[in-house]
């Protein structure tokens, strides 16, 4: 028996003692190594984040329509008739005659029979804010 070691003793020949630098416990009274379950940590992150940017897809879905909706009352707005210039902060009203084309008037819905549209004000960025609408669909 030359130079044999005991079980507990982690030794080669080529590398010496080296219990410290293994990737793995090597005494009986070492802690268990055990490998992380990181496949429910990746999918509850997964689940979050999935969470997160479909909720911002849909507030930046709901902002464009938003946005898509002012753009088409403002078309609307700006290919009626009206002989006049609009004054910034003045409130109007957009009305369709009997040959169905558009005009804008300062003249209110109850006073006179024709058939109102929407009532619009002009901001101070030229453009038209829907005050109230006949039907909230488009014309």
């Amino acid at each position: 028996m030359e130079n044999k070691k005991p079980d507990n003793v982690v030794y080669t020949v080529e590398a010496g003692y080296n219990a410290n630098i293994l990737p793995y416990a090597t005494g009986v009274g070492a802690p268990v190594i055990r490998v992380d379950d990181v496949v429910s940590w990746k999918s509850r992150g997964i689940d979050n984040v999935n969470k997160e940017l479909g909720n911002k897809f849909n507030e930046l879905k709901l902002q464009y329509e938003k946005l898509m909706q002012e753009y088409e009352w403002n078309e609307l707005v700006y290919s009626a008739k009206f002989s006049f210039e609009p004054v910034i902060g003045e409130i109007y009203h957009l009305y369709r005659d009997a040959a169905g084309v558009n005009f804008l008037s300062l003249i209110g819905p109850n006073e006179w029979n024709k058939e109102h549209i929407g009532t619009f004000k002009l901001n101070s960025d030229k453009k038209w804010i829907l005050l109230n609408a006949v039907d909230s669909q488009l014309y």
